[in-house]
């Protein structure tokens, strides 16, 4: 019976493996992905110390463009709102 790796949830690999991915399987265990492997029937997980802060790891994004006013677009926007209002209260 050879020792086996457990990683990514139902994936199982040889210990040599394991060895041979040992940075990417350390990587894995910080991301939260669940690390374990077996060896003569017992099973060991691969915990980091302390959780990491998967909060830290995002990357923002930019949303609005920052060359663009968003005082000067709602007033453009109330502008023609009320333009539109204007056209639709002489139709009464």
């Amino acid at each position: 019976m050879h020792p086996n790796v457990r990683y990514y949830m139902y994936m199982v690999v040889p210990i040599s493996k394991f060895r041979k991915e040992i940075f990417s399987l350390a990587e894995a265990a910080l991301s939260g992905t669940p690390v374990e492997f077996t060896h003569k029937g017992v099973t060991f997980k691969v915990i980091p110390e302390k959780p990491m802060d998967k909060v830290k790891n995002i990357t923002p994004l930019q949303i609005v463009n920052p060359e663009y006013s968003l005082e000067s677009a709602a007033a453009e926007m109330r502008t023609e709102m009320e333009r539109e209002w204007e056209k639709d209260w002489s139709q009464l």
